[in-house]
This record gives structure tokens, sequence and C-alpha cells, in this order.
């Protein structure tokens, strides 16, 4: 079957340095970009983290600090790797969580002012587990009979990924075959950031949701406390997180002026 898309949707699986979205650093990046007509574009690059790349992990993923040592870095990747998907909404296999705030801090980082605000994210681990429960190695095995070769090489997660959706989309009738509708379903909490520490309150305002201000809306809190903001900024918290309170900081100080 063939997915039914108003614009590109690229399927991508980051390997990386460790699952610490602020902190780890991407290794492989493999990214498959499939057009409403049907035509298909696949990138893979290795990456250069620039920091080590623990043993425990390199036995998951197989990528030594050698196989990297002469690889470009994301820096070096950024441009072209935001050019193929700036015009595509975006899919993965657990991506809502992790791959899609951990691209987004190297895009930060890479100074490219990354974010979701016109596209959509299709989570095919989150529909998986609504309907079924399982891992990626299951779901390829459940919804396509296939042994998943080369689980935790990017390519082959990413290909995989992109076959479990369209069989998901085809077993289901419950699941429509449109890009707004597997969003929606495959999204959990409304997050107002990609980390999930500022989330969407029934009015669609900005609340904290952890710490002391647990719930409480950000501008009451930067209101109240403004050396919250400060702290924030400072701590270790993702650059995107960042971003995000930092435009809400300047919506509160315009709405002041005006």
């Amino acid at each position: 079957m063939q997915l039914n898309l108003t614009k590109p949707i690229c399927f991508f699986d980051l390997e990386t340095t460790g699952i610490n979205i602020t902190n780890d650093r991407i290794v492989e990046i493999s990214i498959l970009k499939v057009f409403p007509d049907g035509k298909e574009e696949s990138y893979t690059r290795l990456v250069n983290p620039t920091i080590p790349i623990p043993p425990e992990v390199t036995l998951i993923h197989g990528i030594s600090d050698d196989d990297v040592a002469d690889k470009p870095t994301f820096n070096d990747l950024a441009k072209e790797i935001y050019n193929l998907i700036k015009d595509s909404d975006l899919g993965g296999f657990n991506s809502n969580r992790f791959d899609i705030p951990l691209l987004a801090e190297e895009m930060l980082r890479a100074d490219i002012d990354f974010d979701m605000k016109n596209r959509l994210s299709v989570d095919v681990q989150t529909i998986f587990h609504k309907m079924e429960q399982r891992t990626l190695v299951a779901a390829y095995k459940f919804y396509c009979d296939k042994s998943l070769e080369d689980a935790h090489s990017a390519k082959a997660d990413t290909l995989a990924t992109y076959e479990v959706l369209k069989a998901q989309v085809a077993k289901y009738e419950e699941i429509e075959n449109d890009t707004k509708f597997l969003a929606e379903f495959s999204s959990r909490k409304k997050f107002a950031d990609f980390a999930g520490f500022l989330i969407y309150n029934k009015e669609d305002e900005e609340c904290f949701s952890f710490g002391k201000h647990k719930g409480k809306r950000v501008l009451d809190v930067l209101e109240s406390e403004p050396g919250y903001f400060g702290w924030l900024l400072n701590a270790d918290f993702p650059l995107y997180t960042k971003k995000v309170l930092t435009a809400i900081k300047l919506r509160q100080f315009n709405n002041k002026l005006d």
C-alpha cells in the first residue's frame, strides 16, 4: 500500500552516545524521505559526536570511536540534513520522546532554528503500543512477518519503521491513512517543548510539568518569581526547552508594552 500524504514525510532513526537528550550526541542518522507520489529518497551518515562513545553503548549499536573518528560532525552535516527535512513531516519509532528532541538539540547547537510548528510527527511506537504493546523487532515480525536483521542499525530500523506504519494503516480500519490523523493518534500528552518539561493545560496555556511549580502557568511563575527564569536558562535543561521559555518571556514582555 501507499501512504496518503499531502506533503513529504521523513522517517528517521538516530544512533547516539546515550539516552540523555541534553548531553548525548548523534553517531549515526538515517532518513527515508517519502513523497506524496510514493517516491523515496534515502540518506544515511555516520557522525563524529566529538565525545567518546561508551563501550556499553557500542555493544548495542556496534559503532565505536574508531568508526566515526574521520567522519563529519553534526555541525558539518546540519544544513544538508535540515534542507532534506525542512519541507516534511517526521516519523519514527519512539521519535516523539527521543529522536525528535535530540535532533532538535543538535540543530540548535549548530545554530539552526529547528521547530515543529509547521510539521506533524508520527510516532509508530505509540501506535504500536496502543494497539499491541510490543517492541520494534516484535512489531516488524507481527505486522510484516519479517525478522529485523541488523536491529539497532539506523538504516535497518528506519526502513522497518516505515514498513510497520504502512502495515498498521492497512491492518486497522480505525487508523486513517492521513498524516494529521496519524500524528494525533500517535501523540501522548500535549507538550510545549519536546522533552515534556512544559505542558499545555485545557486552555492551551503553557504550564510547568515538574518541580515546585508543577501545574502552574509559566507566565504566572515568571511574573511572581522573575529569578526562576534565569535559573532555568543556566540549569541543565534542553536547548529547545530554553528556547520555548525565552519565547514565552518575550511574549510576556511584549504584552506589557501593549
